[in-house]
């Protein structure tokens, strides 16, 4: 800036500096060292209700904006970034909550910037504010937005469609190396005769609902759920184990249990793993994708679940083989079964009693 600037220069209206700050849309003012305001431009004037003349001459802090930050907490009592830029000569940027003359408050994205004269020492300071509470309504509805998408997609499938959204592209297939881990609620039909449909959604969404915490803890991902089946994927076969242990051992018998209580029959489940390299790809038509894992190590999760007995897990030998020692050697050999759509025999394992 021009070296005869000072503090009576940045009060003017009708100088270059002045005209061009009061046809900025942003918000603009300026303090002196001891916060008092210099300057109010009329897009503070617009978003704020106050007047340059109800303001200017006054200290920023005495109960014009009262800023808050994110946590609520009033900034002209303690960390006033104002204050900060003026003593220390920092530039500062942040999301405040200012209140306008009518009693209400609106989030802000600040820019602070020490002013300094010809020899360089700070002489004030200037503020540019916009309102960005547009802004925050679009952030707002879009994460709920986002929740409640990943209600009805997997993890990775919600996360690849950001992928493609941001790079404006559609994901390549890949051959994958993973585990298959394939749940189905045992007499479904049956169940469902005896109960409403008001009543078997919500067996359902309990069972799945207790499916979807686990494997995530697990580290996995729900792939789809197939009417009383789900199917998931863990990129380590000992974490789909151990999710499957938990969910025959502890949620399933306490939901059991407190079914029982209720003078309810139990839900019983059988559970089919298996490993080894898939195809995982966006699949279906043009107008509706669903990004999912085939190939025949998921028909052969599948098959092993359905020769399984209720409420307990038989895992391919390529499973057993991706597990560590100690849990591998947790398992028995079942043996070797037919499964349909196979030529050969395959063997199976058990949890050992």
């Amino acid at each position: 800036m021009a070296t005869s600037l000072s503090v009576e220069e940045l009060k003017r209206r009708d100088t270059v500096l002045g005209m061009v700050l009061d046809s900025l849309f942003d918000g603009v003012y300026i303090v002196d060292r001891h916060r008092n305001i210099l300057f109010w431009n009329r897009g503070a004037e617009e978003m704020t209700g106050y007047t340059a003349e109800e303001v200017t001459g006054r200290c920023c802090g005495a109960g014009i904006l009262n800023h808050i930050d994110e946590n609520g907490y009033l900034l002209c009592r303690r960390g006033c970034p104002v204050r900060r830029t003026i003593e220390n000569g920092e530039r500062v940027e942040a999301k405040l909550y200012p209140l306008r003359k009518s009693g209400e408050r609106f989030p802000v994205r600040t820019h602070m910037a020490p002013i300094r004269d010809a020899d360089g020492h700070t002489i004030a300071a200037i503020e540019v504010f916009r309102d960005i509470s547009h802004e925050e309504d679009f952030r707002i509805l879009q994460e709920k937005f986002n929740q409640i998408v990943q209600r009805y997609v997997s993890r990775t499938t919600f996360e690849e469609m950001l992928v493609q959204a941001q790079s404006g592209g559609e994901s390549q297939a890949q051959i994958r190396d993973l585990t298959i881990l394939y749940l189905d609620i045992v007499g479904f039909t049956p169940l469902s005769e005896r109960h409403t449909p008001q009543e078997v959604v919500m067996i359902l969404n309990s069972v799945f609902g207790m499916c979807d915490v686990i494997t995530r803890e697990r580290h996995g991902d729900i792939d789809k759920f197939i009417g009383d089946a789900m199917m998931a994927v863990f990129l380590d076969a000992n974490d789909a184990v151990s999710a499957a242990d938990q969910l025959l051992r502890e949620a399933l018998a306490h939901y059991n249990r407190t079914r029982a209580e209720e003078g309810q029959e139990p839900i019983r489940v059988r559970i089919g793993i298996n490993s080894g390299t898939v195809l995982q790809g966006d699949i279906g038509s043009a107008e509706r994708k669903d990004l999912t894992v085939i190939g025949d190590v998921v028909n052969t999760a599948q098959r092993i679940e359905s020769i399984c007995a209720p409420n307990s897990m038989l895992l391919s030998e390529a499973s057993l083989a991706r597990l560590n020692p100690e849990t591998a050697c947790l398992f028995t050999l079942e043996g070797d079964v037919a499964v349909k759509g196979k030529e050969t025999r395959i063997r199976v394992f058990r949890p050992t009693e």
